[in-house]
């Protein structure tokens, strides 16, 4: 596992600092890590302009990806980066 940048750490902590987007990861983790997004309506009762505002703070941190068929959009959990980023994390107790 590569060590992330402190910048990449930032980003990723904001990102996880919202309750709405730890529902979406929530989701998308239980689903085996990939997760519709016709479903997180479901998941979080807000608009769908609201949705796609946590979504793509997701994305810009790494912590998602994107994959389109069709119509319809499919979030995958990237697990690598959220693996960098909690040993960066639990390299902080030592």
């Amino acid at each position: 596992m590569a060590t992330p940048k402190i910048k990449t750490v930032e980003k990723i902590s904001k990102a996880l600092g919202d309750e709405n987007r730890l529902k979406i990861l929530q989701y998308i983790s239980k689903r085996g890590g990939r997760g519709q997004c016709s479903e997180l309506h479901q998941i979080i009762n807000l608009a769908q302009p609201s949705i796609s505002h946590h979504v793509k703070i997701l994305l810009e941190a790494g912590l998602i990806d994107q994959e389109k068929n069709g119509r319809n959009h499919q979030y995958i959990l990237n697990e690598n980066v959220l693996g960098d980023y909690m040993a960066f994390v639990s390299q902080l107790k030592n």
